[in-house]
Parts: C-alpha cells; structure tokens; sequence
C-alpha cells in the first residue's frame, strides 16, 4: 500500500511539472511510449519560483500503477499534463480563508499543493515504515529501500 502511495506522489510530481507525458494507450508494454530517465519538474511559465526545479526519477517509480499519479488516465487517451484544464491548473495558492473553508479539492487544483501532499507525503510514509522496521530488528537499516527526500533541498536541489 505504501509503494502505491509513494508511485502516486511522484506521477503526481511529473504530471504538474507541465512536461507532455505520452502512452500509447494500449496495455501492451512494447508499446508504450514512456519517459525514461529524470524528468524536470518545474512550476507554470506563468510562474517565478525561488527554488530550483526538481529532478524527478521516473523509473524508480515503475513499481507503481501509472494511475496511482495519472489519476485521471483512462488507459486508452494519451496521458496529460497535470496542469491540464480542471487537474491542478490552479498557478496561485488559495487565500487563507478559502484554506479554512477545508475545500479539498480546490487546494489539490493547486499545483504545489498537489506536489507537496502527494510526493512528500509518501516519501514521509516510506520513511516512518523504514523507521519501525529498523527499530523492530527484523530488517538492517541498509537493506531498507531509500524512502526519497522530505526537506525542501532534498527535492529542490540547489546549481551547484
């Protein structure tokens, strides 16, 4: 369940970053036509953002159901960018009032909102599993899958 959780978060990530992601739309992997290697995770055009943008690596997550992030995907249609009409096209953050009105949907059209609770969430999950299967003693810390980052530097890797 948490592998799931994690592959969302981060189809998740690669869907807002706005980068046209294409399958076939046929079950057949030889087929399909997915990005391999890192993808540039970036905000809208529209948008100036003070961070770097975010390497995502996206076959590390191919243990994930591409639904898990490409939630709307039909199987069949070629798969959208997130920031697509009516997913997360929402490029400025909801006032604190509409915050407190607890619309969940409308913060997910956020397009950070949408990287932040799902990337980071599962990351944080991995992590915490990670956690007690150490402190039980059943599993060596280094034989434990990396759980990805948490922190802002972690995602947002700074030009070195």
């Amino acid at each position: 369940m948490l592998k799931i959780k994690i592959g969302v978060c981060c189809l998740i990530l690669a869907l807002i970053s706005g980068n046209a992601m294409v399958v076939s739309g046929e079950s057949d992997e030889e087929n399909m036509s997915v990005p391999m290697g890192i993808i540039t995770l970036e905000p809208p055009e529209t948008v100036e953002d003070p961070r770097p943008s975010v390497p995502f690596n996206h076959p590390i997550h191919f243990d994930y159901k591409c639904q898990t992030c490409h939630h709307k995907w039909d199987k069949e249609t070629p798969i959208v960018s997130c920031q697509t009409s009516g997913c997360h096209d929402v490029y400025e953050a909801p006032k604190r009032s509409e915050r407190l009105q607890g619309d969940e949907n409308m913060a997910m059209r956020y397009y950070k909102t949408a990287y932040h609770k799902g990337c980071i969430t599962c990351h944080k999950e991995l992590k915490a599993q990670n956690k007690k299967l150490e402190m039980s003693g059943r599993v060596l810390a280094e034989n434990l899958p990396n759980p990805g980052p948490t922190s802002c530097k972690g995602c947002h890797v700074p030009d070195e």
